[in-house]
């Protein structure tokens, strides 16, 4: 009983902040699709422009993704071991990476732009205001990559608070900037700047976020780093390992964008209503996602930690505590799904033909947390364990279940408008059961010396 509530303190120390924190994620979301939603302008269109817009970020961001799962699980295992130049070596490479990846993005984003709307099919009006938005949205890429190392390396130390706090920084300016940046300030003679005001949140918020995780590194783990940074870092502990892990999750992270972007890219050949009905869903299904991935996190840095001290048994229970605790949680959802989703519809916009769209899909909402749990949860796990080889496979054969799904779908006669969007949320949870199938198998296999 005593290590059960030992293990359990550890998972709510760390998953409590972190949902917390995932709360305001979605909200950011949630807002910029409301605030979109309310300018004086088609909602359909705008509403879209914002769905291409996040999701051309997806297409950039999404495969970084790894810089926070590799940093977490390596420091994790660190920590364990209490072998703290290692740490600092982990967060020295993962934030020097980042910024690497962000002069890429910065350098190559106008081939990008350009390369993605050869196969990002929309109206006109969507296009040019995802456009707008990238344009501006782009210059937050050092600050947002680095990010991901510094939220990562904290998770590792077991330190939710800090990632929280971060996270909180973030999302609460990104809410607060776009809403006034957008709408203007009442009381006073700003009237806003309109559609960019949102994009121009975004990138006041995430500079915010890096001086803020920043300050907390220099002053609470001040006796940790003190000393040990240096040119030498790059190349401490193992860098082959490192970059190996990061390849792995790459491919990973690629895997999943490649599934979500298609979401988008998909749904917007039937129109901005339809675009707009299933950016909606897919933004309410990320509200259970973000929930999940408080104890996703704390799968990633307590299963690192004992593995890190190759205390193998106590990995394997700690396995079990956080899958219950999670489907608890995915439980929850399906009961809140099922008996709100039309005021959360309301919630998401006023435009009564964008509701009574989405409407017939919510059904969907209802089903996906039992999918969505594991995969989730595994996924967590499987990165405070650097089991990177297995992630990578889980979300290859994702893909292919997607597109299987899709296609076989695409003989179903009259396969046009909502008909199409049911096929295509079908396709969205074969991905997730295969994920869950995958990996549930595969834990078995991981070596135990």
């Amino acid at each position: 009983m005593t290590v059960v509530r030992q293990l359990d303190k550890g998972i709510f120390r760390i998953a409590v902040p972190s949902i917390l924190a995932n709360i305001t994620v979605p909200l950011v979301g949630i807002v910029d699709i409301a605030v979109a939603g309310h300018l004086d302008a088609s909602a359909a269109s705008l509403i879209g422009g914002i769905s291409i817009g996040t999701m051309l970020f997806g297409l950039l961001y999404w495969n970084f993704e790894f810089l926070r799962i590799s940093t977490g699980g390596l420091t994790a295992q660190a920590y364990g071991r209490a072998d703290w130049q290692e740490s600092v070596d982990v967060l020295v490479k993962g934030v020097a990476l980042a910024l690497a990846a962000a002069v890429v993005i910065l350098l190559l984003q106008w081939p990008f732009i350009k390369l993605s709307f050869l196969v990002v099919k929309c109206s006109p009006e969507a296009r040019d205001l995802a456009l707008e938005y990238f344009f501006v949205r782009v210059w937050a890429a050092p600050a947002t990559l680095s990010l991901m190392s510094l939220k990562g390396w904290f998770i590792g130390m077991q330190d939710s608070i800090s990632s929280m706090f971060t996270d909180l920084v973030v999302n609460g300016i990104n809410v607060i900037a776009s809403i006034f940046l957008s709408l203007g300030i009442p009381g006073t003679s700003f009237e806003g700047i309109g559609f960019s005001g949102i994009a121009w949140g975004t990138v006041l918020a995430q500079y915010s976020g890096l001086i803020f995780a920043l300050v907390v590194i220099f002053i609470k783990y001040k006796e940790v780093v003190r000393g040990r940074i240096s040119i030498r870092s790059l190349k401490g502990g193992d860098l082959r390992q490192f970059m190996t892990l990061n390849a792995d999750f790459f491919v990973r992270s690629l895997c999943l964008i490649i599934v979500y972007v298609s979401m988008t890219i998909i749904s917007a050949k039937y129109g901005d209503l339809l675009l707009a009905s299933c950016s909606v869903i897919m933004q309410l299904l990320m509200i259970f996602s973000y929930f999940t991935d408080g104890f996703a996190f704390s799968g990633e840095a307590i299963c690192g930690k004992y593995f890190g001290r190759r205390n193998f048994r106590t990995v394997d229970f700690a396995v079990k505590r956080v899958f219950l605790w999670s489907m608890g949680v995915g439980m929850i959802f399906v009961l809140i799904y099922s008996l709100t989703g039309v005021p959360l519809l309301l919630l998401m916009t006023s435009d009564e033909t964008v509701v009574e769209a989405s409407r017939r899909f919510l059904p969907w909402l209802s089903v996906m947390p039992l999918m969505g749990c594991p995969a989730f949860t595994w996924d967590g796990i499987y990165a405070g364990l650097t089991a990177s080889k297995i992630m990578r496979d889980s979300a290859l054969g994702s893909v292919i279940a997607f597109y299987l799904v899709w296609v076989l779908g695409a003989v179903i006669p009259g396969q046009q408008g909502s008909m199409a969007i049911h096929v295509l949320l079908a396709a969205y949870f074969a991905h997730l059961l295969f994920r869950s199938a995958y990996m549930t198998i595969k834990y078995k296999s991981l070596p135990r010396q």
